[in-house]
């Protein structure tokens, strides 16, 4: 009882009310103007063509298109002005101002490094095009000064995050999807209010959807309360917008501009398997020390000037860094990010880019097998082309119908020579990529429509560094804790089950 109570004082209970009040009063209006339906019916069908029109005229993705153009076809009346509410990506002419305002700073403080891609030319010139790719688009580029080290399970990930923490002296830059209350944040918090009683610049941003069941409202305020400054990533609001769909799905902790982590891991307990959800919890994180940290600090800082309208002078985060004693010890190191309010699906084509390149094995781990057709083209072609390609997915789904829809697209894989394998002691949230002993990417991107075209995302590609084989032993590690699915496993599905699927994947891409 105390849980229906608890729910229904919550502020989502309200924002869900606000929306259904807004549907009744446009009903409400329908019905006194009765007679003039057909007038609105005309109007409704014509803004829904015109809709239909600029959908599939715009740079999204076709089967985003398709899963959009079935509803308004379906729904004529509603369908259009539901689009124009939620499914258009549009920003302000004032935001829009904003956003370029942060992309030039952020390319004037990230500098093209010519040097390091003709260096990396001279061993690998598939390689050194990657990076370029990365370096042109994402504005984001290499660097062989750096240091990293691959963190297998959110529990790793927890201590070294705390162990660097408290060498903290300038700044601490939190940037998460989700924040919970509970052993992992509470310990993190103690570390946070300390250093900001030292003087230590300490700054968090969360996202306001990912932990909207997480932490109470106004929650930033208590923080600033403690010295810790904070901002909420695109609060929601009681109104059908279109702001709804752009997430800051980033995991990001920088310690005074030499040490860095992201990954797949949020600041909450199940992440470190504090409590039992969806079985055993395996999550993964690298953390990055020397100069490529420098990526990963303009990523926050440009995200904080977005959020907070200033123009802040990047460069007096940068430290002063000493060359490693050897050039590229470690191989090339490149943090990236993605953003959803430009036209360039970074994520997905860097993905793309390490599949079809790939000569002997890819090993992918994802939470969601949500892809595209290219992304299915580039799988397929690949295992049909003699490519080893293995996909670990969980056994346990944290939502039922979105792990339906990732089990649809197992047979096609699968007939192509794509080896899925489930993660059956529970959830795998690690968003890995390991290819043939040379590249790696780790970060917070999965593999459906709303990570590669929707969300803020961040991730780190590398090149020749040690970590890769630390990513590849995990891989087979895991794969020892999983069971392969085959052919005669789907041909045991119902027939029910498999028209569930069917439905479900038509509006895959609105998940």
């Amino acid at each position: 009882m105390k849980y229906i109570v608890k729910f229904l004082f919550h502020r989502v209970c309200f924002l869900i009310l606000a929306v259904l009040i807004q549907i009744f009063v446009l009903l409400s209006v329908i019905i006194k103007f009765y007679d003039y339906f057909a007038y609105f019916y005309g109007a409704s069908i014509l803004i829904s063509i015109v809709v239909i029109l600029l959908i599939l005229n715009n740079k999204s993705n076709p089967v985003y298109k398709i899963a959009w153009i079935i509803p308004i076809l379906v729904f004529p009346i509603f369908g259009g002005l539901f689009y124009v509410f939620l499914g258009a990506n549009k920003l302000s002419k004032r935001m829009r101002l904003r956003m370029k305002s942060i992309v030039d700073k952020t390319k004037a403080a990230l500098k093209p490094k010519p040097h390091i891609l003709d260096e990396m030319k001279a061993y690998n010139e598939i390689a050194a095009t990657q990076s370029k790719y990365i370096q042109d688009y994402a504005y984001y580029p290499p660097y062989c000064n750096s240091f990293s080290e691959y963190l297998s399970i959110g529990e790793l990930k927890f201590e070294r995050l705390k162990a660097e923490l408290k060498k903290a002296e300038k700044f601490i830059f939190l940037e998460y999807f989700i924040i919970e209350e509970g052993v992992m944040w509470n310990s993190i918090l103690d570390i946070l209010k300390q250093k900001a009683e030292e003087g230590v610049d300490v700054r968090v941003i969360y996202d306001d959807a990912g932990c909207i069941f997480k932490l109470p409202y106004g929650y930033d305020k208590k923080l600033e309360s403690m010295g810790i400054k904070c901002r909420v990533f695109n609060p929601l609001v009681p109104l059908l917008s279109t702001r709804i769909n752009n997430r800051d799905h980033r995991k990001i902790a920088i310690i005074d501009g030499h040490t860095g982590f992201t990954g797949g891991i949020n600041l909450a307990d199940e992440y470190i398997n504090e409590y039992e959800k969806f079985g055993h919890w395996k999550d993964s994180a690298i953390m990055i020390k020397g100069e490529a940290v420098w990526s990963m600090t303009v990523m926050f800082l440009s995200m904080w000037d977005y959020l907070e309208g200033i123009n802040e002078d990047f460069n007096k985060f940068k430290p002063e860094m000493e060359p490693l004693e050897e050039s590229c010890k470690d191989g090339y190191v490149q943090p990236f990010a993605d953003s959803p309010l430009d036209d360039e699906t970074v994520g997905e084509i860097v993905y793309l880019n390490l599949i079809n390149k790939a000569r002997k094995y890819v090993y992918i781990t994802t939470p969601y097998l949500i892809i595209d057709n290219e992304i299915i083209t580039a799988l397929t072609s690949a295992a049909k082309g003699g490519v080893d390609v293995r996909i670990i997915t969980p056994y346990w789904g944290d939502k039922w119908y979105v792990h339906e829809v990732t089990r649809s697209y197992y047979r096609t894989l699968i007939e192509s020579g794509v080896k899925i394998y489930e993660y059956t002691p529970g959830f795998i949230h690690s968003k890995t990529f390991v290819v043939d002993d040379e590249y790696g990417v780790v970060g917070t991107i999965n593999m459906d429509y709303r990570s590669l075209f929707l969300h803020f995302e961040c991730g780190v590609w590398m090149y020749k560094c040690r970590t890769i084989k630390d990513i590849k032993k995990d891989f087979t590690d895991t794969l020892k804790m999983c069971q392969e699915i085959t052919i005669e496993d789907l041909n045991q599905i119902t027939w029910y089950r498999k028209l569930v699927r069917m439905i479900l994947r038509i509006f895959a891409p609105l998940m």
